[in-house]
């Protein structure tokens, strides 16, 4: 892909329907699940993209083998614990889940990933690690590169905070049935993404595993729970669904998501209850999510459950009468790219009045005009952004390619859509 994208301007609204690729958070748990089960487990569906490329490899140098058949993943084997240096590139989800499933099974293991990653904390995993009797170890600033020399958990307890990550617990919850007793985990402070976590317990149950949830603050997982593998149907990714309502949203159109429901395991649909607050009409079908856009007023959000579409709100907030808050979403500054910074940055290229605070930011519009967005090697500001230029003349998406990382194929899909 070229180096820049200019956005393809529209005079109209835009309607047409569309179907993004698998969940990534439900295909890097999938596999994580499925390579811990005995047997072959088929995943319909998945997510090719970076992000499960760099997971797939992972798993496949530790002996497993993950293979592609058409849109579906194959996987099978088992892990051989050892002494291996595993490069997570900048996925978040691969280096948490890994690192959990890795110091269960036992092993030496060095994982690292490009310069953002060293900047990403993973210490209140380590930390929690270390309370399961791994020897684990991540640099002085809390980041990676993590080091890791495991027999396995040797304690049954452990706490982890809850309010950088829900990832560290999701990697923990699904690393303890390779574990040879029960695990319990503490939750401590406040949980941030918990429909995250609800995912990570969909896709443990349906490979078979039961864990015990005490209202979000303790979990637990028995000795004799075991994953069974399976074949596993993927949604479409919920997050990446939002870039298309934000089009029916900002052009006045209607576009259908379809292959997503109102009853999705992913949080992210609620994104569009956001959506009906700010003036849009939603409609769910029993396959599908449309959303047709109208006259749109800013509202106060938080959106701590949802925390993935906070810029594709951002990027809708400047088509909206007032102001939008955006707020409880702290968190986000330790994704790809610190991503309440960084948007209020760019938003502020368009012609937005910001006003950042350390859990979020308020967007006010004021005359819009086009510009160079740079996206920070985060896919997410590049889906994002693109929204706006279909209604702002002249704005141009650096560096698109980041969007490997989810999405492959968006810009692509992007412009089917506006031809349709």
């Amino acid at each position: 892909m070229n180096l820049r994208y200019l956005v393809p301007f529209q005079k109209g609204s835009v309607s047409g329907v569309v179907k993004p690729p698998g969940s990534k958070s439900i295909t890097n748990r999938a596999l994580i699940c499925a390579a811990l089960a005995s047997g072959e487990s088929r995943l319909s569906s998945a997510l090719r993209s970076e992000d499960t490329r760099v997971m797939i490899e992972a798993l496949n140098q530790l002996g497993m083998s993950v293979t592609w058949e058409g849109e579906d993943g194959v996987v099978q084997g088992s892990i051989s614990p050892g002494d291996h240096d595993i490069f997570v590139e900048n996925s978040g989800t691969t280096i948490r889940f890994l690192s959990a499933m890795l110091a269960a099974c036992g092993g030496n293991y060095r994982l690292d990933g490009i310069e953002r990653m060293r900047a990403r904390p993973i210490k209140d995993l380590v930390d929690a690690l270390k309370q399961l009797g791994v020897n684990a170890l991540c640099s002085d600033n809390g980041c990676p590169p993590l080091e890791i020399r495991s027999s396995g958990f040797t304690e049954q307890v452990c706490t982890v905070r809850g309010n950088i990550s829900s990832q560290y617990l999701s990697g923990l919850m699904m690393a303890a049935p390779a574990a040879t007793r029960g695990i319990t985990i503490d939750v401590e402070g406040e949980l941030v993404s918990i429909p995250y976590v609800d995912i990570t317990l969909s896709v443990m149950s349906a490979f078979g595993v039961k864990i015990n949830n005490d209202e979000y603050q303790r979990f637990s997982v028995d000795a004799d729970e075991l994953y069974s593998a399976c074949d596993y149907e993927i949604e479409p990714d919920a997050s990446a669904a939002s870039y298309f309502f934000a089009v029916a949203a900002v052009t006045g159109g209607k576009v259908t998501v379809s292959g997503l429901t109102k009853d999705a395991i992913q949080g992210d649909v609620a994104f569009c209850e956001c959506l009906a607050r700010m003036g849009c009409n939603v409609e769910y079908g029993e396959n599908s999510i449309s959303v047709t856009g109208g006259p749109l007023t800013g509202i106060d959000v938080d959106m701590n459950a949802i925390s993935d579409t906070v810029p594709t709100l951002g990027v809708i907030a400047l088509f909206a009468e007032g102001t939008t808050n955006i707020r409880n979403v702290a968190h986000v500054r330790h994704k790809e790219t610190d991503r309440i910074s960084d948007l209020a940055t760019e938003l502020k290229k368009l012609g937005a009045n910001i006003v950042e605070r350390q859990d979020g930011l308020a967007i006010t519009p004021d005359v819009l005009r086009g510009g160079e967005i740079d996206t920070y090697n985060d896919h997410r500001m590049a889906m994002s952004f693109a929204i706006a230029g279909l209604k702002i003349e002249g704005v141009a998406i650096n560096d698109p390619a980041c969007c490997e990382k989810t999405y492959p194929q968006f810009f692509e899909d992007l412009e089917s859509l506006l031809n349709s």
